[in-house]
């Protein structure tokens, strides 16, 4: 079960709770409704707590009061907000991180939060409430599926407040839309971390079937080896064939717009685990290859929200979903492979298989007339070298739709970065003896360009964008291994902005 989010306004010192989380700017600046609190009890907060230098209003910060006069609730929670003229995005996110590692080993399981009331620059109250009901839920996700003990005492109940009466109703909204994505983001991160034993092609063709059976909205259909090979999909069935688990080519369809109207389609990379075949990974870096199927968990969560919101748009979402494991029928160096589209391609490099499943997936969504096409792939570990973990790589052939993922990045505040898709770059990728080779040489450099270079060459018939989350949808080892869900809420940002 997770967190339930209400909403409500009034006086802070009126409120009937465990817990009332209030902040202060720093240079002890009250914020409004710390100033109602330190007001109804008679300057006790100011003279006998503030004065004393035990909080600045440094962002980290925060101070647990008990038994204040003339309050309700048992105890109330000061956190440190920093400058108020710099609060942006950023601190805003660590303003409310901050508010819930305070209670992390507190009993403590319903609290009403007035930071919702703090003014985030260029951000209405809509806003403020969506991105903190993501963040909270973000912040008490756990994975414990497989342990024996589970972890008691969480927070249950989260109130956010609002300035007036009037703002409820825009507050309800966010809530509902916040909590859409929070499990669509719950969602997509149990399914890339269930462990590979569990999680193979088979299991997510078996999720999709029970996402349709969940959501009505939703039509599911997976298709098996013997029908790939009927339409020609090389390049997906040689990536799989070193595998006794079988491939599953999965499609869902949401219709929520009109009847004639052009789909939105999101294609994820679906590698349940990656040993890199032939070109086997050593041990360091084939730890977390069980996360190389962030793009299909992404967007089996993203059709869930969509589904969950009921949104007014047509969605299709396409998994190629494989494993790739050495053996003695695996691809090889120096294969060619036949794609669906038609074109050939030289195989120098079993470990760049991210690319092989995909380019026929993109060939396979002409089908659908596509408004638009935007795959989700952990697909170079180029991309963590050039922005780390931060930024989402962002490549497109459209510009237009290039800046509307961009900016629904900076909404969600889940950024995407845009690299060149120049064609100096497609140089890499010429081969002697096919169209193509899936690698270019380690000399020629730019391993996230060529890579997006090699899935423009399948994506000519419509506008298309590709997220490279490598260094964004999880943490690949040590403790910060784990999925972290991204970019759902960008995508989904994307989604609510058409809609």
């Amino acid at each position: 079960m997770g967190i339930e989010f209400t909403i409500k306004s009034g006086q802070p010192s009126k409120q009937r709770s465990s817990l009332i989380i209030v902040g202060l700017f720093e240079g002890k600046k009250l914020t409004a409704p710390l100033e109602a609190l330190n007001k109804a009890s008679e300057d006790f907060i100011v003279s006998n707590i503030l004065k004393r230098g035990d909080l600045d209003g440094k962002i980290g910060q925060s101070l647990m009061l008990y038994n204040v006069p003339n309050s309700l609730a048992d105890r109330i929670l000061i956190v440190g907000c920093g400058q108020e003229r710099k609060l942006q995005e950023k601190e805003y996110k660590d303003i409310l991180v901050s508010s819930i590692k305070a209670l992390s080993d507190k009993s403590i399981t319903e609290a009403i939060s007035f930071l919702t009331e703090l003014s985030v620059k260029n951000r209405d109250i809509h806003w403020r409430v969506k991105f903190a009901v993501e963040v909270v839920d973000d912040l008490l996700y756990r994975f414990d599926v497989y342990k024996s003990k589970k972890e008691t005492g969480r927070l249950r109940r989260m109130t956010f407040t609002v300035p007036t009466k009037r703002d409820l109703a825009v507050g309800e909204r966010a809530i509902v839309e916040g909590q859409a994505v929070s499990r669509a983001v719950t969602f997509t991160k149990d399914l890339a971390n269930q462990p590979p034993n569990v999680c193979n092609p088979a299991f997510l063709a078996d999720e999709a079937q029970k996402l349709s059976k969940r959501f009505p909205s939703i039509q599911t259909a997976i298709l098996d080896r013997k029908e790939m090979e009927a339409l020609g999909m090389g390049c997906i069935l040689a990536v799989a064939q070193g595998s006794r688990n079988v491939p599953k080519f999965i499609t869902m369809a949401y219709h929520g717009g009109k009847k004639e109207g052009k789909p939105i389609v999101f294609v994820g990379k679906g590698v349940t685990f990656d040993s890199g075949g032939l070109n086997l990974k050593d041990t360091p870096n084939m730890v977390g290859m069980k996360y190389d199927m962030c793009g299909a968990a992404t967007v089996m969560g993203v059709l869930q929200a969509v589904a969950e919101l009921h949104l007014p748009v047509n969605v299709v979402g396409v998994i190629a979903a494989v494993e790739n494991m050495p053996g003695g029928n695996a691809y090889r160096l120096d294969d060619v492979l036949k794609s669906l589209s038609g074109q050939t391609i030289e195989v120098n490099n079993t470990d760049a298989e991210g690319r092989l499943i995909l380019c026929d997936a993109l060939t396979y969504v002409e089908r659908y007339n596509p408004d638009c096409v935007i795959d989700i792939a952990t697909l170079t570990g180029a991309c963590i070298t050039a922005l780390g973990h931060i930024a989402t790589g962002l490549l497109s052939n459209h510009q237009p739709l290039a800046n509307e993922l961009l900016d629904a990045g900076q909404k969600a505040y889940d950024r995407a970065w845009q690299m060149p898709l120049w064609d100096d770059f497609q140089s890499g990728l010429e081969s002697k003896v096919a169209d193509m080779q899936n690698v270019a040489g380690s000399a020629f450099g730019a391993g996230t360009i060529t890579a997006a270079c090699f899935l423009s060459r399948f994506t000519k018939k419509y506008h298309w964008a590709h997220l490279d989350v490598a260094g964004t949808a999880c943490g690949f080892a040590g403790s910060d291994k784990g999925a972290l869900g991204r970019p759902v809420p960008q995508l989904m940002q994307f989604l609510l902005d058409r809609a």
